[in-house]
């Protein structure tokens, strides 16, 4: 089993948030760069799978002041040498997928192949609305789940994810779709231009664009797909086409069972070969230290703020990993022997403990607990 760590970009304290608009304090945000790269080399050194964050904007409250999820995978990238970083992931309602992909391709060449990213449908209606990129769309959660808002964002995704896809694995290729038409239906380029022509693939003599694609190709043979964290199976069934796996921070090791299962058979129906462990990820909110009373302690201020931010986005509370290296050793254990796990993530409370309350948290995770599940 691999561990990797998920954070929020959070960037503060809980009295430092507490006191307002903390998002548009430069002082803070400039720390918690600091912070995250230090947290970042730590989490290298000591063995850590993958370091993810989200792509949210608007932030001015700080509480996940994530923004562009190019430049955040490149500080983090900038800051370790061995791990997959994770961007999951780039929100398909303000995002044009065929640019998606050719960050996608341009941040795997950057890392090296330290690369794995999520595709997801936006859920925080304040900054999608400011930034979506077809009209139609909103984002989505439980205030408007099953209704014709929410079917039309879950078509649009399909297209969108459909679209990466295709670019990321395609030389050059065409799509018409409801929501995007790569090239742009019976195109004809301004001007000649004889490279087009000589060079490429895709555009014909008299300037008319058949086919596009993207540049550069991928680093990796196949960029590693994520769904964002998920508790449902008809998302694990969606990504099971493309062999992505979700994040399921869940602990109902019956459902999990069921959602491992599901996945594994639509999977093949796809003609996908399955190993243990590919059908998903597991993880949840993660706090180790030397008893399980100073853990819950230290989960205070992660708690206010999982109820205080997450909550009202209809969030359910997610797996709690908190205690002494016995109760997590005792909770992982019995989770993977539930369902095959090859990756966890762990969502750590980055931001609101302090660098050395981080650190030796993780510290006595690597040594105490990773060691057990190698």
């Amino acid at each position: 089993m691999k561990f990797g760590l998920f954070v929020y970009c959070t960037i503060g304290r809980r009295a430092e948030l507490e006191a307002g608009m903390a998002g548009c304090n430069p002082e803070l945000y400039h720390r918690m760069l600091a912070e995250l790269g230090d947290l970042a080399t730590f989490a290298d050194e000591a063995g850590y799978y993958a370091f993810g964050h989200p792509e949210h904007h608007l932030q001015i409250e700080g509480f996940e002041i994530s923004n562009d999820p190019c430049l955040m995978a490149m500080w983090l990238g900038k800051h370790t040498k061995r791990m997959r970083i994770l961007t999951c992931g780039f929100v398909s309602t303000v995002n044009n997928p065929l640019m998606t992909a050719e960050k996608i391709t341009t941040l795997d060449h950057m890392l090296e192949g330290r690369f794995g990213v999520g595709l997801v449908r936006g859920y925080q209606a304040r900054w999608v609305e400011n930034y979506k990129v077809k009209p139609e769309l909103v984002a989505v959660g439980p205030w408007n789940a099953n209704s014709e808002d929410d079917a039309t964002n879950r078509e649009y995704f399909a297209e969108f994810v459909d679209i990466v896809v295709k670019a990321l694995k395609s030389e050059t290729f065409s799509y018409d779709g409801k929501y995007w038409q790569f090239p742009p239906r019976d195109f004809v380029n301004p001007h000649e231009h004889p490279v087009y022509v000589n060079y490429g693939s895709g555009v014909d003599s008299d300037m008319r664009v058949s086919k596009v694609g993207i540049a550069p190709k991928s680093y990796q043979q196949e960029i590693p797909l994520y769904g964002g964290f998920s508790a449902s199976l008809r998302t694990a069934k969606f990504w099971a086409k493309y062999r992505g796996r979700p994040i399921v921070l869940a602990g109902d090791t019956d459902f999990l069972k069921l959602l491992w299962k599901e996945w594994e058979e639509e999977a093949k129906l796809h003609g996908h070969d399955v190993k243990p462990g590919d059908q998903a990820c597991w993880g949840g909110i993660t706090i180790c230290a030397e008893t399980d009373a100073k853990a819950r302690k230290l989960f205070e201020d992660m708690e206010w703020f999982w109820k205080t931010w997450a909550t009202p986005f209809g969030q359910h509370m997610p797996e709690v990993l908190v205690g002494s290296p016995d109760t997590l050793n005792k909770r992982i254990d019995t989770v993977s022997k539930a369902v095959p796990i090859d990756e966890a993530y762990l969502l750590v409370p980055q931001g609101l403990h302090t660098p050395d309350e981080l650190k030796d948290s993780l510290d006595l995770f690597a040594r105490k607990v990773m060691p057990n599940f190698a």
